[in-house]
C-alpha cells in the first residue's frame, strides 16, 4: 500500500488510490472511484463511485465528492464544500440516470461551504469564493462570489487578484507572472 489510511477510514474494493496520498479519520472512499498521487483526503469526506481527482488534491474535511465529479491535478476543495449531482432532485423519485457531469479544472480553489450546482465545468485556476453558489460555467482565472455568485474580478495562478490595465495586462504580485485579459477570457502569457 502506497498510501495512509487512518485506521477509522473505509476503503471499499476495486478503487484506485495514489502513492503518497493520505486519507483522515471517518472518510469512506467508495468503490470504482479514483484518487491521483499525493492527495490529502480530509477527516469525513465521502468519495463516491465513479469520481475521478487528480494528483496532489486537498480535499478538507465534511466534503462529499458525488458521482459525476472529475478534478484535475491540484484542486483544492474547501471545508463542507458541497456538489451536487442531481439538478432537480427528489427523495420519492430515482433520479441516478440524470446525474450530471462536473468539472473542476487544473489549479481550481473552491472555499469553504460553497455549493457547486451540478452539471457546469469551472475553469482552470478560477477562485470560487467561501459560500458562494455556482449556478453556471465558471471561467478559467474567474473570481466568483456570492449567491448566485458572480465574477467580481480575476485570480493568478498562486491566488492572487489580478488588477488589469488599460492594455489588459496584469501581473501576480508573488511570481510576477504575466496575465492578458482578451474577451473576457484571461490566459497566462508563455
Amino acid at each position: 500500500m502506497d498510501y495512509f489510511a487512518h485506521p477509522t477510514a473505509v476503503i471499499d474494493e476495486n478503487c484506485t488510490i495514489g502513492k503518497g496520498t493520505r486519507i483522515w479519520h471517518f472518510s469512506h472512499i467508495m468503490s470504482h472511484s479514483t484518487i491521483g498521487e499525493n492527495c490529502n483526503i480530509g477527516q469525513n469526506v465521502v468519495v463516491s463511485p465513479g469520481v475521478i481527482l487528480g494528483n496532489n488534491i486537498k480535499v478538507q474535511n465534511n466534503v462529499s465528492v458525488y458521482t459525476g465529479v472529475i478534478c484535475e491535478d491540484d484542486v483544492f476543495l474547501g471545508p463542507s464544500m458541497v456538489f451536487t449531482n442531481v439538478f432537480n432532485p427528489r427523495s420519492a423519485v430515482s433520479r441516478k440516470e440524470e446525474y450530471r457531469k462536473t468539472i473542476v479544472r487544473k489549479g481550481a480553489s473552491i472555499g469553504a461551504n460553497a455549493t457547486i450546482v451540478c452539471g457546469y465545468e469551472i475553469g482552470e485556476y478560477a477562485f470560487i469564493g467561501a459560500g458562494a453558489v455556482i449556478t453556471k460555467p465558471v471561467p478559467a482565472y474567474a473570481l466568483m462570489v456570492g449567491n448566485p455568485a458572480k465574477q467580481t474580478g480575476w485570480m493568478s495562478k498562486n491566488g492572487h487578484k489580478l488588477n488589469f490595465n488599460n492594455e489588459g495586462i496584469a501581473f501576480c504580485p508573488e511570481t510576477n507572472e504575466k496575465y492578458i485579459l482578451k474577451d473576457k477570457m484571461v490566459t497566462a502569457a508563455l
